[in-house]
């Protein structure tokens, strides 16, 4: 998606670790309109599959997914990092490793909130390992679920995410795949 990757490359902030900042559009403040091209691009490519939730993680993936729900007229449904009062024990549970915060989370979603009926499109800002989306497929399946499908905004082509997720036979679409980058000089390599 050529807005996408024109934001990462003007606007993206490379880290030491190779981590892609792109809070000013994407996950801190967030453009709307790019956010709406967004969910356009995943429905055009899922449009012809059955489905009927929208699932994502705690918090960045939250609003890309909302705009893809918008297209596909479902609920959107996102696992929780942190277990509230307001949460009962008749949840869904993964482990998940985050590459970028260097942290394991339990992450949850209500079992009122996910079964056997739902044809679930799988929706995230980055994709680097793999395992935040490995952990929400594994939601999918504990409540007898289809995963129809896996939306990523960036991917990091040079981690074994996306490979994985392909050679397990996902039809995952990444609407800008990070190739290499560099934080000094700053360099931002796209496919």
């Amino acid at each position: 998606m050529e807005l996408l990757k024109e934001k990462i490359i003007q606007e993206g902030v490379v880290k030491a670790g190779q981590v892609l900042k792109v809070d000013h559009f994407l996950n801190h403040q967030i453009d709307v309109e790019l956010l709406d091209q967004m969910g356009q691009e995943f429905y055009n490519h899922f449009k012809d599959k059955k489905i009927t939730k929208i699932l994502t993680i705690e918090a960045s993936g939250i609003a890309i997914a909302v705009m893809v729900a918008r297209y596909f007229k479902v609920p959107v449904v996102f696992a929780k990092k942190n277990k509230t009062l307001q949460v009962s024990n008749d949840v869904y549970t993964s482990s998940v490793a985050s590459y970028t915060h260097q942290t394991t989370n339990q992450i949850i979603v209500s079992k009122s909130f996910l079964s056997e009926d739902d044809h679930v499109l799988i929706v995230d800002d980055f994709l680097a390992q793999g395992e935040a989306t490995l952990g929400l497929i594994s939601l999918v399946e504990q409540a007898g679920g289809t995963v129809e499908g896996i939306g990523i905004a960036i991917e990091k082509g040079y981690q074994a995410g996306g490979t994985r997720l392909r050679e397990a036979g996902y039809d995952l679409l990444s609407l800008a795949i990070v190739l290499d980058m560099c934080e000094e000089p700053r360099q931002i390599t796209l496919k």
